[in-house]
């Protein structure tokens, strides 16, 4: 017999059983992570769709804590949430026809004046008040005493010179309260611009329990997480690939003589 030599070729890796991109765990484990993220990523988006609501602000009343033409997220809440240092979107017919953001500085059964000593006075406690533009004194307003009847509130701008708030509507049958049911919401951030969350009004805590920060942030890192997950889940398969080319492919060898 003559002989006559050939070649055969054989992967590399020394045979199948690992697949073409990866060990099954990693397939397994990506395909997880892909789950998961998908699960925060639109819960996130859910709940935050159930809670919150936005809101554009026409006017500059409440500068410098939201500017003209800002776009905010409000919380849903009940009229039993509402407290001294709220920024508030209510609507009432006396008003506006449209909604309204003002923010609470008195609640019913509060007594509240302006100004003692350039400082706005709640149950006749000076309030201070960071919010307010530097420069800007809380005399601005002239506000004689008013009582606040249960069930309702007073509410002012942070832009304390040209505000149309509850100073403007003194002269009203309600001395320019407005009824704690009227509020729709709380706002909690100022997204467009991304100025992020309102600070607390730390100026009322003397007066009682003050509201604490909605779940926008918890909401904002189940989106981010889960953003996360799905694009490395995703890149798993071709990192895998790409990784595997480089050990992979083919060799050739003799198939020997016969």
């Amino acid at each position: 017999m003559s002989g006559e030599s050939a070649t055969r070729t054989v992967p590399r890796s020394g045979g199948a059983g690992k697949g073409p991109v990866g060990s099954r765990t990693g397939q397994r484990l990506s395909g997880l992570a892909v789950a998961l993220g998908l699960l925060l990523f639109l819960g996130g988006f859910g709940w935050g769709a159930l809670v919150y609501r936005p809101y554009t602000v026409p006017t500059g009343s409440m500068t410098p804590t939201i500017g003209v033409g800002n776009r905010v997220l409000a919380e849903r809440i009940d009229s039993d949430e509402v407290r001294r240092g709220d920024v508030v979107v209510f609507q009432d017919t006396e008003w506006a026809n449209a909604p309204v953001v003002k923010r609470v500085v008195a609640v019913g059964g509060d007594t509240v004046a302006c100004c003692t000593d350039g400082k706005l006075t709640v149950n006749g406690k000076q309030i201070d008040e960071p919010y307010l533009a530097p420069g800007s004194p809380a005399e601005e307003k002239k506000i004689p005493t008013v009582e606040v009847p249960k069930g309702r509130l007073f509410l002012l701008g942070d832009e304390r010179h040209s505000s149309l708030d509850s100073s403007a509507h003194l002269t009203d049958a309600a001395s320019g309260t407005v009824a704690v049911k009227a509020v729709r919401a709380r706002v909690d951030a100022v997204v467009w611009p991304m100025n992020g969350m309102l600070k607390r009004p730390t100026g009322f805590e003397a007066l009682g329990a003050i509201s604490s920060p909605g779940p926008l942030g918890t909401i904002g890192l189940m989106i981010v997480a889960g953003a996360v997950l799905v694009l490395g889940g995703g890149a798993y398969g071709p990192i895998a690939k790409r990784l595997g080319g480089g050990r992979g492919g083919t060799r050739t060898e003799p198939a020997g003589v016969r």
